[in-house]
């Protein structure tokens, strides 16, 4: 019973010494789920708005919120706020209906182009 017992013992350890060597250098399994895909280039219609008014369009406002060092944020057509990961591109656009060409990940928009266009006409609700 006891060189059972051992035996086993044995084997369990040179499992999780084998399992242990498979590791990469960094202590990371060898295993490891892989990465997510980049996020691929879209066209986002919305408008620009500023961190402190968020949803609340008011070019006045965010123009006021930008001087005073606020960073400009994307406001959905759902009057989501995304953060922006270069709200330098957005600069002087405050309040302004646009277009941007960029990527979406992990919930912040990063602007490759931005157009200011023509805000849509208003859902009517019928």
């Amino acid at each position: 019973m006891k060189k059972s017992f051992a035996g086993i013992l044995l084997l369990a350890m040179s499992v999780s010494m084998l399992a242990a060597k498979t590791d990469d250098p960094k202590g990371k399994s060898a295993k490891a789920a892989p990465k997510t895909a980049a996020a691929k280039s879209q066209k986002f219609d919305g408008w620009v708005s500023d961190e402190k008014c968020g949803a609340k369009i008011d070019a006045e406002c965010a123009k006021k919120c930008e001087a005073a060092g606020a960073k400009m944020v994307f406001v959905n057509p759902d009057r989501n706020v995304i953060p922006v990961a270069n709200p330098e591109t957005l600069k002087g656009l405050g309040g302004q209906h646009v277009t941007i060409k960029g990527k979406l990940d992990n919930g912040t928009l990063t602007v490759a182009s931005v157009k200011a266009t023509p805000e849509p006409p208003a859902k009517s609700g019928k």
